[in-house]
């Protein structure tokens, strides 16, 4: 039989131990399951034992744990505190802490909490270590931020993959990989990290403005500016989507002012609207390649060819998968008579797209190539390859005058043998274009040796002649012994030319 007071004490010590017991009970069965590996089943008989006694920092340590394995470090970082909270002597709380702020990326927050075990027992192995990984963390953090403030972007993602391997929850770090990986012109990847951080948290802004800045780059910019409104309306003071969207939406509109030049004819206009929309953002490869190419094709109609194979080129450089850049620098190699280029960038387009219009270009070329290592006898008599043929007469004529070796008799004996070639070579080029059939197989790239019109230079010389002086009688002879022709007509005086 209990005293009234001796009943009052076993009612209380049954009110006070009672849940206690029976938050033991739900802790060792948590403890079960996380043998187990289950620990969604522990995260909950952790939190029943939690919700029996509040104030017993190992119930929230446990929960710590099972977070952490449940990759919750979030929550786990609270439970944590509340841990250590409860009992600042709780070497596993300050722990688990620190591995929390570790594997979110707070390394200063984390070495502190490491610190603080080591305070308690300076022999814990597992504090001296995670204490190394902190420094660690926080030396490759400092090292990305300085190479990205230097544009050396590789070394960025290499820094932000060591830390990802420290700190494996840290959405900054995964953020600052995928600006670098979109800087770097490889959107696949980072589009795949900004994704992968929107699907846990759809309204991070900074994932937001990573897929809009992919979808920039990539030129689908109506897209992009669409993901960076929604960053700024996430964040309305984040600079960067801002400045990625004013850049957008102007290099959109440049790029279209020039189109709308180019399309009225307008080529001065239109390059220099071009010349204006490089300057916006150089960080644009693909777009700037387009601008590149438009102006290299504004350039091409205002006749600045050479300044259009620059432009092809710097489109090229910047994606060398780009076919309309090798076949616009390839047009224009053909009209600047650079064969040899055009073959080869025509070569290239049939290696990547064989379709007839390739074919035929990569034919034509070739043939033109062909063409220009023989003698050039428009260039010879001095006539454009449309010359009419008594353009062709009169230019002969000019020709043979001006380097008919009797021009050149007071001459030295060099000057001398090579006019005399100069004069042949008038000759053959004129036996060649005055002749229809072998002016067609000459402008057709045939070999023309079989003809026997080139055998050094023994060719029809009276024929020739005749057309010189219009068809008037005479008789025409080489002295080779003088090396000079002689030609006289049925007159009183003979000539000599």
């Amino acid at each position: 039989m209990f005293w009234p007071y001796q009943r009052h004490c076993a009612v209380k010590l049954l009110g006070l131990y009672v849940p206690c017991l029976t938050a033991e009970g739900f802790k060792e069965q948590g403890n079960v399951f996380y043998s187990k590996k289950d620990y969604s089943e522990a995260f909950n008989y952790y939190t029943k034992a939690i919700d029996a006694c509040p104030k017993n920092a190992s119930y929230y340590g446990n929960r710590a744990a099972t977070l952490m394995m449940l990759c919750r470090f979030r929550e786990a970082l609270e439970d944590s505190q509340q841990a250590v909270r409860l009992d600042d002597c709780f070497m596993k709380g300050h722990l688990r802490e620190g591995k929390c702020h570790l594997s979110l990326g707070n390394a200063m927050a984390a070495s502190r909490c490491f610190q603080k075990v080591l305070e308690l027992d300076p022999r814990s192995g597992d504090a001296q270590q995670e204490n190394k990984n902190a420094t660690a963390l926080l030396e490759f953090e400092q090292m990305a931020d300085f190479s990205f403030k230097k544009r050396d972007f590789r070394k960025v993602v290499y820094c932000m993959d060591r830390a990802l391997a420290l700190a494996s929850a840290c959405h900054r770090f995964k953020i600052l990989k995928a600006e670098c990986l979109a800087l770097l012109g490889r959107y696949p990847e980072a589009q795949s990290v900004a994704s992968d951080i929107l699907r846990m948290d759809s309204t991070n802004a900074d994932a937001l403005y990573v897929r809009g800045l992919c979808l920039y780059y990539e030129d689908c910019i109506d897209k992009a500016v669409q993901f960076f409104f929604q960053a700024l309306r996430m964040a309305p003071d984040h600079e960067k989507a801002r400045l990625a969207c004013r850049n957008a939406k102007a290099l959109k509109a440049k790029k279209e002012e020039g189109n709308h030049a180019f399309k009225n004819n307008n080529y001065e206009a239109a390059y220099q609207l071009y010349t204006e929309a490089l300057a916006i953002d150089p960080n644009n490869i693909k777009t700037n390649a387009k601008l590149y190419c438009n102006r290299a094709t504004a350039g091409a109609k205002l006749k600045k060819l050479n300044q259009a194979i620059e432009d092809c080129t710097s489109a090229i450089k910047l994606d060398d998968t780009y076919i309309k850049a090798y076949l616009r620098r390839a047009q224009c190699y053909m009209d600047t008579e650079q064969y040899e280029e055009a073959v080869r960038d025509y070569e290239k387009v049939y290696q990547t797209e064989k379709t007839s219009e390739h074919k035929h270009l990569l034919k034509t070329a070739q043939l033109e190539l062909k063409k220009s290592k023989r003698k050039d006898y428009y260039k010879v008599l001095g006539v454009g390859k449309n010359a009419t043929e008594d353009e062709i007469k009169k230019a002969y004529r000019k020709r043979a005058l001006m380097h008919h070796p009797d021009r050149h008799s007071a001459a030295t004996p060099e000057v001398q043998k090579e006019e005399e070639k100069k004069f042949k070579e008038v000759g053959e080029a004129f036996t060649v274009l005055s002749d229809p059939k072998k002016k067609v197989r000459y402008d057709n790239g045939h070999d023309l040796d079989d003809d026997g019109c080139f055998d050094g230079g023994d060719f029809d010389a009276n024929n020739i002649f005749r057309a010189f002086f219009g068809g008037h009688g005479g008789g025409f002879t080489f002295d080779s012994s003088q090396g000079i022709f002689f030609f006289s007509f049925h007159c009183r005086h003979p000539l000599v030319y």
